[in-house]
């Protein structure tokens, strides 16, 4: 009985101390599974606003791309230079031509206005060249209108030859002879009106003769002049009365004849029509056109011509101060 009596309280003990156990399990598996729901529930949250912050940001990416895809607007067209400017511009092209080429002046041999006035007439669709290698011995067989006027056309024919067309240069040469003898007693006349009334003669050639022969101011439009103005965007036009009457609007009228030799001088030896030599023009700075020829140095040099080039100039009988050499009489170079 006392044996019963120990062993009852040990096992009630025993009992106890399982449900103890049993209870502190349960409680801390209790709280585990709730800390670990509350783990999951911060997860879930925090996938949540992961989720929510990447797509608040997607829309500012897709901007970003938006923005980064848009094309460059387009730069502002340069300001259309202003009638001031060019005209500035213009004058100070004069200017530094007048430095590079102090010594310009009309390319064509002569002692009067009577030769210059048929050299000019020749000089169309030719070199003033091969106009003064040809003048001399027209000029010695027929020194004035009068001998001019009475030759034989073939005999002219044969000594004009080599500029070209001589036929109808003959027929134009002995016109404006006979009308010099008969209509201003064998001199040439020094006004553009009673220029242009002979055959052959244009304003072209009446402004040679007036600017170079008599000292009246005038601007001679040859193929040269014409290029280079419309390069230098003095000018759109095309028609020589209305560059003429363009430019003279730009510069003073005393500057006419200098402003035509100093043009004419700069096309003839760098500004050429096939081959500007770009790289070796002194005038880069003012020039709208730059870059239409060759813009090598080394290259470009090898372009210019006459004096520039260290070649011979086109007169035979050059003026005082010229520092290029003389041309060649005709067939001095088997010509």
């Amino acid at each position: 009985m006392k044996s019963a009596k120990k062993t009852g309280p040990a096992k009630e003990a025993k009992a106890t101390g399982s449900a103890k156990a049993a209870e502190s399990a349960g409680s801390a598996k209790s709280a585990g599974s709730a800390k670990a729901a509350e783990s999951a529930a911060s997860k879930s949250a925090g996938s949540a606003t992961s989720t929510k912050s990447a797509a608040s940001k997607a829309p500012t990416a897709s901007r970003k791309a938006s923005t980064a895809a848009a094309p460059a607007k387009p730069a502002k067209p340069a300001k259309p230079e202003s009638r001031l400017a060019m005209v500035r511009r213009a004058r100070r092209i004069n200017r530094e031509l007048a430095e590079v080429f102090p010594y310009a002046h009309p390319e064509l041999d002569f002692r009067s206005p009577f030769e210059l006035l048929v050299a000019t007439v020749l000089s169309a669709q030719t070199t003033d060249l091969r106009v003064n290698q040809t003048t001399p011995a027209l000029f010695a067989k027929y020194p004035t209108p009068e001998d001019l006027a009475a030759a034989v056309p073939e005999e002219v024919e044969e000594l004009i030859r080599p500029t070209g067309f001589f036929r109808a240069k003959t027929k134009s040469i002995m016109g404006l002879a006979a009308a010099l003898r008969d209509d201003f007693g064998g001199e040439v006349p020094g006004r553009l009106e009673d220029l242009v009334k002979l055959p052959g003669v244009g304003r072209k050639t009446a402004f040679v003769v007036l600017g170079n022969a008599f000292g009246v101011p005038g601007i001679t439009v040859d193929t040269h002049f014409m290029r280079l103005v419309r390069r230098w965007r003095w000018t759109e036009s095309e028609d020589p009365v209305k560059i003429e009457a363009e430019v003279a609007t730009i510069f003073p009228k005393s500057e006419w004849t200098m402003l035509s030799h100093r043009v004419i001088f700069h096309g003839r030896r760098i500004c050429h029509a096939r081959k500007p030599a770009c790289g070796a023009c002194p005038i880069t700075h003012l020039c709208p056109s730059y870059g239409e020829g060759e813009t090598d140095p080394e290259k470009a040099r090898k372009l210019l011509k006459y004096e520039m080039g260290g070649l011979p100039g086109q007169r035979l009988d050059p003026p005082p101060g010229y520092p290029g050499r003389p041309a060649p009489p005709l067939g001095a170079n088997g010509d």
